[in-house]
């Protein structure tokens, strides 16, 4: 219990300090790291683009097509802000990096466009889609 009181002590001083991220947001970086340990099958040392995938997956299990948008909420825009994100929590002691990890491990420019993969069936309705759908509709009635 007591790791647990310092680390939402140790969170509480970075959110003082910056503001920029919500809460959540690093919560949510805590849990895709642990999804990212447990899916790779070694304990220790994530590489920035091993938990950039972990944080895609997890998005897409908890958010679904929502998952930008929450980003965004949180004051992610783009995945350089995980880095951020992820550097400051080390700054605060709470995640510890190596000599090697840079914040352009976390650079990837298709980041949102990615943010699901093929088998997600997520799709964003476009414009001649819903003229097809409410074509159908009228002649229904």
């Amino acid at each position: 219990m007591h790791a647990l009181n310092d680390f939402f002590a140790r969170l509480s001083r970075l959110l003082k300090k910056d503001g920029r991220y919500k809460e959540e947001a690093y919560l949510f970086v805590m849990n895709a790291l642990n999804h990212a340990v447990e899916r790779l099958g070694k304990p220790g040392h994530v590489t920035g683009q091993e938990l950039l995938r972990a944080i895609q997956e997890e998005a897409q299990t908890q958010f679904g097509p929502m998952s930008a948008t929450v980003f965004q909420h949180w004051g992610i825009k783009n995945s350089l802000d995980f880095g951020l994100l992820v550097f400051k929590m080390v700054e605060e002691g709470i995640l510890s990096k190596t000599e090697t990890d840079r914040l352009e491990d976390f650079r990837n420019e298709s980041f949102f466009d990615s943010l699901f993969n093929g088998e997600s069936h997520y799709r964003l309705l476009d414009e001649e889609w819903k003229e097809t759908e409410k074509l159908k509709w009228q002649s229904k009635q």
